[in-house]
């Protein structure tokens, strides 16, 4: 028995998609307030409950965890957006790090839990001058999503000691992949460029001078590697990278985005966010320390498949 927060958006979709392939018996409650997802994301079929909900709402949490005892608890709901967590602080805290608290609660009260995942991110590093970030390193969250972020993964990690919760928290790089939408002010950068150059008149806008860079991964690459993960004892009570290990500024982007579109681009150049990182690239030994060693999927290969679900 799964439980999914968010798993009617971008990511939490492919989860929801790659356990029904993988298993037959499986039955997966969605928890999502459709912020941001979409029910067409869902597939439509008998081994998925749709639960309509924001999971910072504390009567729909516990009616969800009333009705079922779950297997695995997968904790992807959140505020994505950086700087929606700089113009509202107070509502981040509530859902990225107060629902999280909730959840670990009941997650505390399940009787045969396997595994909670949660869903932290690379914005736990801030602008870290020591590349690339490795999970011991120092953090220094600049904004309030990356410290709700890296407080909510704190409480989960040790939920694993104090509360024997099996635990594992994830550090997300910057994912892409089909079903993220262009449209979205949580959207990546990859689609939107991908979207611009697609769909409108090849005119991106780029915060700084482009040099700045991401460490950019596949969405189906992530949750293999999760999913693997939920059966790595070695995972347990552990954070680890997500990415790929290669960093590729927005210019180079931009570039192989106009290549696999077959289309010119013209980039406008606009005045540095705040709160944006400079540079960002995952470590990901520690990953490949507990035995993962399918290969990533390149950027150009991504990017046709992006391309090809905005079409």
């Amino acid at each position: 028995m799964y439980l999914i927060t968010g798993g009617a958006g971008f990511i939490g979709s492919h989860f929801v998609e790659d356990i029904l392939k993988d298993d037959s018996s499986a039955k997966i409650v969605v928890l999502d307030n459709l912020s941001m997802g979409r029910m067409d994301n869902i597939p439509n079929d008998d081994r998925v409950e749709f639960v309509k909900g924001d999971v910072s709402d504390l009567d729909i949490l516990n009616d969800v965890f009333k009705r079922y005892d779950y297997d695995y608890i997968i904790h992807l709901a959140a505020i994505a957006s950086v700087p929606d967590s700089i113009d509202d602080p107070v509502r981040t805290h509530r859902i990225n790090f107060d629902s999280t608290l909730n959840i670990i609660e009941h997650a505390r009260k399940q009787k045969n839990l396997k595994r909670m995942i949660f869903a932290s991110s690379a914005a736990v590093y801030g602008d870290n001058p020591e590349l690339p970030c490795v999970e011991t390193a120092a953090v220094n969250p600049i904004t309030p999503y990356g410290v709700d972020k890296y407080a909510s993964e704190r409480y989960v990690l040790n939920a694993s000691r104090l509360f024997n919760v099996p635990s594992t928290a994830f550090r997300f790089f910057n994912v892409y992949g089909p079903r993220q939408n262009p449209s979205s002010p949580y959207s990546g950068v990859i689609s939107i460029f991908a979207d611009r150059i697609l769909n409108g008149n090849g005119k991106i806008r780029i915060f700084g001078d482009g040099e700045q860079t991401r460490d950019f991964v596949f969405v189906k690459d992530l949750v293999s590697i999760i999913r693997y993960s939920m059966n790595s004892p070695e995972a347990v009570g552990e954070v680890f990278n997500i990415g790929t290990g290669k960093c590729t500024s927005l210019n180079q982007l931009a570039a192989v985005c106009s290549k696999v579109i077959s289309k010119p681009v013209s980039i406008e150049y606009a005045e540095p966010r705040s709160g944006d990182i400079r540079h960002s690239v995952s470590d990901i030994s520690k990953l490949r320390s507990i035995g993962f060693r399918a290969e990533f999927t390149e950027l150009e290969n991504g990017l046709k498949q992006l391309i090809n679900s905005l079409k």
